[in-house]
């Protein structure tokens, strides 16, 4: 399923689409995130327009408490296809995100990175983002390719624009809307059981969801061999506020097991 071309697109591009690599594991996937918003973490976190419209349902760290979301971390290909995209020996799980935009929810999700916002550094990473519902090309996650590569680490934001870390005076992420013309822009079509894998550095946003039918999405996030602990400004997303660590400390805890091999 992974050819050493699509390993290479994700080394320059930082994004990459992996067709029906996790259609198995979709039925118990949808049935988890019923059970997941019927009883969420502490750490879930919904948001609802001002202008009334449907939900943004979101939570962190459960991939291990539902089946059908332990399932598709331990049992899929998900830990071999991590460590062999980001060349690593080794794959270890960080956390999940779970995000439900339901039919006509209107929160557009800001152009960022998730690196400066996450307690962990490292070249070797990627996200795994599977759909569990069809997502035209119009309405899908996109990505500006290369900007992994860029070096930089843009100033995290929340969602109404405001920082997330008080007193980052790091630089602020591009206007990326403004700038489509001159960017490369990647996006894709996506069927349930595909998954588009990119590095925690790339660059990406996703508009809201105007169609009839709900926009469910389970990101998994990985990490490999050159992983290390990293001090933020303020509490990181997600949190773990009951870990001890130092920064550049190996990023090695129970909280994140190696599943590869």
């Amino acid at each position: 399923m992974l050819t050493d071309q699509k390993i290479e697109d994700f080394q320059t591009h930082g994004a990459v689409l992996l067709k029906g690599v996790f259609s198995d594991f979709v039925t118990g996937a949808r049935q988890a995130i019923e059970e997941n918003m019927a009883a969420p973490s502490w750490r879930e976190r919904t948001y609802r327009p001002d202008d009334g419209g449907q939900a943004f349902f979101q939570d962190y760290v459960v991939w291990d408490k539902f089946d059908g979301y332990r399932a598709l971390v331990r049992d899929s290909s998900m830990a071999e296809l991590a460590a062999k995209l980001m060349q690593s020996e080794t794959a270890r799980v960080f956390h999940d995100h779970i995000l439900v935009k339901e039919p006509g929810n209107s929160v557009v999700t800001p152009w960022h990175q998730d690196q400066p916002y996450y307690l962990c550094e490292g070249r070797q990473s990627v996200s795994f983002w599977v759909p569990l519902d069809p997502v035209p090309r119009e309405r899908t996650i996109e990505y500006v390719a290369g900007s992994h590569l860029w070096g930089k680490d843009f100033r995290p934001k929340r969602f109404d624009g405001t920082d997330l870390f008080e007193g980052d005076t790091s630089e602020a992420a591009p206007d990326v809307e403004t700038e489509r013309a001159s960017l490369d822009i990647l996006g894709w079509a996506v069927e349930p059981g595909d998954a588009v894998a990119f590095n925690f550095r790339t660059l990406h946003g996703a508009p809201a969801n105007a169609s009839p039918i709900r926009r469910r999405v389970i990101s998994v996030r990985w990490v490999g061999d050159d992983a290390k602990f990293a001090k933020r400004l303020g509490p990181t997303s997600p949190a773990f506020p009951d870990l001890s660590y130092e920064d550049g400390a190996p990023f090695d805890a129970p909280e994140f097991p190696v599943l590869y091999p």
